[in-house]
């Protein structure tokens, strides 16, 4: 156990008048000890919150006075004051596994925290879950939760994720659903191992045992130059034409049988397929957006004005909490720096984005018109070529591909490629080669940016709009 640290106090809150500074540790709360953050939340709730401080070596009490629910103003270093439970599983896909050495030391951070997917929406494949977790989800009624499923073939399972107990750990399933708890799936589809017949297997098994999942998203999986597996590679044109065919008859039957769609395929699978995206209103309100299901068509609405998707979606308790820690698993994308004029000589604005979101982008300049702004894909060679959404883009290779554009032109960069600022391979935004405008991965976002002619100053690469 660790005491979480507070890191930030908001002027004029209850913490702030109370006397709570940056720094201190907080030892209890009303005499009880945490173990993460679901418990302080729970704990600090109270309209009279009593504090055990340490400062300098020295522990006093505090107590805070406040109308009971109203945030403490307090923001603490970490989700988990214990141990983060972390993932024994060695999926043949994963791709932690396909890193190169000497990258951050939390991107080699394996979890399967039932906690941190209540919390971030990580997807937990529960073969580490136990009577006691499932107690205190129910107890505690901890929803939504996201569980990866990837096959019903119980033989299969423990096959994909290299676990004797992913044969069986499905059955936790069963128990949380049965709880009226939220729960959201994934399969991750590997080529030639759980698509096809065995894709169709687990759809109708979904459609009989779990039929009160809230959604099933349905991603390819990724595959970089460092991945030691034979068996993991891309997906092909036919394979994903397959697997959008089954997803959509699937689709038909739970929308008739449950009077909603349940699965739905990421909008990856759509352009390896070369196939239109679906109407937005048959992504259901976008449960699964954050795992690349109907970014496209929200991002589409957006920018062309529908307020109703000019959201970043972040599923999981912390889309909005007291106290939520910044930091790995929730990062804070763009970062806070020194202000410096980001000017232009040309007239000439570059978009800079992976393979695909070039594909995208130039599909929805072309709908509005817009002269005057390049699309410029940055091919991820990084990870092999394989790596083709922009959350994965790098700044070795963004740097690359600069080194090769004019310098009086205006770049753009979404901020999904980033972390406090720093790219996945730890360069930082102010090392590009070009000044580029940082902005919010959202289609208002892009929009509000190509409207706007003149140089501008900013913070190096915080949010514009």
């Amino acid at each position: 156990m660790s005491s979480p640290t507070v890191v930030d106090v908001s002027s004029g809150s209850p913490a702030d008048v109370a006397g709570i500074l940056p720094g201190d540790k907080i030892l209890s709360i009303g005499g009880a000890v945490p173990r993460d953050i679901i418990e302080y939340q729970l704990l600090v709730d109270e309209s009279s919150v009593e504090l055990e401080i340490e400062r300098s070596r020295l522990n006093f009490s505090v107590t805070i006075e406040k109308t009971s629910g109203e945030p403490l103003g307090i923001e603490i270093s970490s989700a988990l004051f214990d141990r983060v439970r972390t993932c024994d599983n060695h999926c043949e896909f994963c791709f932690i596994y396909q890193l190169p050495k000497g990258m951050r030391r939390s991107l080699y951070l394996k979890d399967d925290d039932y906690r941190l997917s209540f919390l971030y929406g990580n997807f937990t494949t529960l073969t580490r879950f136990t009577e006691a977790d499932l107690e205190r989800v129910v107890t505690e009624r901890l929803s939504p939760l996201f569980v990866s499923i990837h096959t019903t073939n119980p033989e299969l399972r423990s096959e994909l994720l290299r676990n004797k107990r992913g044969a069986l750990s499905l059955r936790w399933l069963d128990a949380i659903l049965e709880a009226n708890i939220e729960v959201h799936g994934q399969i991750v589809l590997c080529p030639s191992i759980n698509d096809a017949i065995e894709l169709d297997r687990t759809l109708a098994e979904i459609a009989v045992r779990f039929p009160s999942l809230s959604s099933v998203g349905v991603v390819p999986l990724g595959v970089s130059k460092y991945s030691n597996e034979a068996r993991m590679r891309a997906m092909n044109k036919e394979e994903a034409n397959e697997a959008l065919d089954t997803v959509e008859r699937y689709q038909e039957l739970f929308l008739a049988a449950l009077g909603k769609r349940m699965v739905y395929a990421s909008d990856e699978i759509y352009v390896v397929a070369e196939r239109e995206f679906p109407l937005l209103e048959e992504y259901d309100g976008f449960p699964q957006h954050e795992n690349g299901i109907g970014i496209f068509r929200a991002f589409e609405a957006s920018f062309f004005g529908d307020k109703d998707y000019a959201w970043g979606r972040r599923a999981g308790f912390f889309a909005s909490v007291d106290g939520v820690p910044k930091g790995e698993y929730r990062p804070n994308r763009t970062p806070k720096g020194r202000r410096r004029d980001v000017s232009t000589t040309s007239s000439s604005t570059a978009v800079l984005t992976g393979s695909y979101g070039k594909v995208l982008l130039d599909k929805v300049l072309s709908e509005a018109g817009i002269e005057g702004v390049r699309v410029v894909e940055v091919v991820n060679e990084f990870f092999g070529g394989n790596a083709k959404v922009a959350g994965l883009m790098t700044g070795e290779d963004v740097a690359k591909v600069l080194e090769n554009e004019p310098m009086g032109d205006r770049y753009i960069l979404p901020d999904v490629c980033l972390n406090e600022g720093r790219f996945l391979d730890g360069v930082l935004v102010e090392e590009l080669p070009r000044q580029v405008e940082v902005i919010p991965t959202d289609g208002a976002s892009l929009a509000r940016v190509l409207k706007r002619r003149k140089p501008i100053s900013l913070r190096l690469g915080e949010n514009i709009g």
